[in-house]
């Protein structure tokens, strides 16, 4: 009996922002729409948007994709994508900071998505 090859790990990115006081209602509004198309797209395994507890101007947005390359420069060609960088450039404090992983656990793909489910 052979063991099954090890899982190819997946690609994620924290991206952290900052938006200017009186911007985060707005900026939350466009990631949620951004976040719901991106979920849909073939290469994307899982998108959330992540609000911080204590500082409500303070997101993360974590992305989670099948490959390192081909994907993450999918998604940033789609028009959703353009449209909320365009719609939140000016609600931002300062540049939004993008940590890139590579993935070790869920190790299918099965884990990190959404279990077939549409997401609203």
């Amino acid at each position: 009996m052979s063991t099954p090859p090890p899982p190819v790990p997946y690609f994620a990115v924290h991206v952290a922002c900052t938006t200017k006081p009186g911007t985060a209602p707005s900026f939350l509004s466009a990631s949620l729409s951004n976040a719901r198309s991106s979920s849909r797209e073939p290469g994307v395994l899982r998108f959330d948007v992540l609000q911080d507890l204590d500082d409500e101007n303070k997101f993360t947005l974590v992305e989670v994709y099948r490959d390192q390359d081909k994907a993450p420069m999918a998604h940033k060609e789609t028009e959703h994508y353009k449209k909320w960088r365009e719609e939140v450039e000016g609600m931002m404090e300062r540049p939004r900071v993008a940590n890139k992983f590579i993935t070790h656990f869920p190790a299918t793909e099965e884990g990190w998505g959404y279990g077939g489910r549409t997401l609203e």
